[in-house]
């Protein structure tokens, strides 16, 4: 018991920017004891800058400690995508049934308030893109020359290299492809460059029937959440 608070006081002093000299003094225990028991610990910012202006602690020491740390980190990020990305499997055409509904369900627009109702899904990423359009052609049938492509592009962006990279990606004519300048007047000048460099992808397909069939699918999600 008197070991486990001594560990539990060392590790509260140690939090305060204490060095092991002083914690040693304080709680009269080895300084090997404290080694064993704070080997792990994430020390605070502001326990750190007292730490470094100590001269038995030096800032080499931190920042050797991080390195170390930020590559123990990376490996362990790519093992755990790695394991599961190979959990999942091939896609059938229930999953991609699913998939097609929830990615409309989050990027697609349903508020209709009056008028005609139609598919319109934009993004940006080409991967979740390619998903999509898989949908609209395996699950929902709908003919390539039903689906309509527009590109929002900002000024930083070249239209030419946008329509390109975008019909690689869908499989479009570019002749099928629309473009519309999106300025804003907050980010005007302040825009990145390399930020969404080839605009965001609108596909529309003006059917009124398979914009309920897709929201027939979420309304089944959501009955079964």
């Amino acid at each position: 018991m008197v070991r486990k608070l001594d560990h539990e006081k060392a590790i509260a002093l140690r939090m305060t920017g204490k060095s092991y000299n002083e914690i040693a003094k304080d709680l009269g225990v080895w300084k090997s004891s404290l080694s064993y028991w704070l080997r792990n610990m994430e020390l605070p910012r502001q326990a750190a800058k007292i730490l470094e202006k100590k001269s038995n602690y030096p800032k080499e020491k931190f920042a050797e400690y991080n390195k170390l740390k930020h590559e123990r980190v990376i490996i362990e990020n790519k093992e755990i995508k790695e394991a599961f990305s190979n959990r999942i499997k091939s896609i059938s055409d229930y999953d991609l049934l699913l998939i097609g509904a929830a990615l409309y369900w989050g990027e697609g627009y349903k508020n209709f308030k009056g008028g005609s109702q139609y598919i319109s899904f934009s993004n940006s990423d080409p991967d979740m893109v390619i998903l999509f359009m898989r949908f609209l052609r395996e699950i929902l049938g709908v003919p390539d020359e039903k689906i309509n492509a527009n590109v929002q592009i900002h000024t930083n962006v070249s239209k030419e290299k946008a329509v390109s990279f975008w019909s690689k990606i869908v499989d479009i004519p570019k002749n099928r492809f629309h473009t519309f300048a999106q300025v804003s007047r907050a980010s005007n000048g302040k825009r990145p460059k390399n930020l969404l460099p080839y605009g965001t992808l609108n596909l529309r397909v003006a059917s009124r029937k398979r914009f309920h069939e897709i929201m027939g699918l979420i309304d089944g999600l959501i009955k079964r959440t």
